[in-house]
């Protein structure tokens, strides 16, 4: 795992593969909760809220399986000064996956923290 390195500011953490694909579809969600973005957005947007660099071949076949699922809604849009982007929105389907998402990982995490932090005994109710 690379991690960030102390004293600087710009470097981006970098998790392991498998924590964020465990977490991917959520932040994807997540993302999308303040109203309709596109991709490359989406992916700046993890990596300044320090989630790390998510590539587009990641990203991109998520948000086409959201969009079959019902989660998200599509829409070309035409662009500024090159060509048009794909943009994503939640559909209400998608807010309360999204809800149930975040219940089901805030719990998980919990018994997870609770596990790793608490000692052999404590776990074991021995001493």
């Amino acid at each position: 795992m690379q991690n960030k390195q102390e004293g600087t500011s710009d470097s981006i953490e970098e998790w392991p593969s498998d924590w964020m694909r465990a977490i991917l579809g959520a932040l994807a969600l997540r993302a999308l909760e303040n109203g309709p973005s596109y991709g490359y957005a989406i992916i700046a947007d993890l990596e300044v809220n320090g989630l790390g660099t998510v590539k587009g071949g990641t990203l991109y076949p998520l948000l086409t399986r959201y969009e079959s699922a019902g989660f998200v809604a599509a829409e070309w849009r035409p662009g500024e000064a090159g060509p048009g982007r794909k943009y994503f929105s939640l559909t209400d389907l998608g807010r309360r996956e999204l809800e149930r998402m975040r219940d089901e990982w805030t719990r998980f995490t919990v018994n997870s923290n609770n596990y790793l932090t608490n000692d052999q005994a404590a776990r074991t109710g021995t001493l």
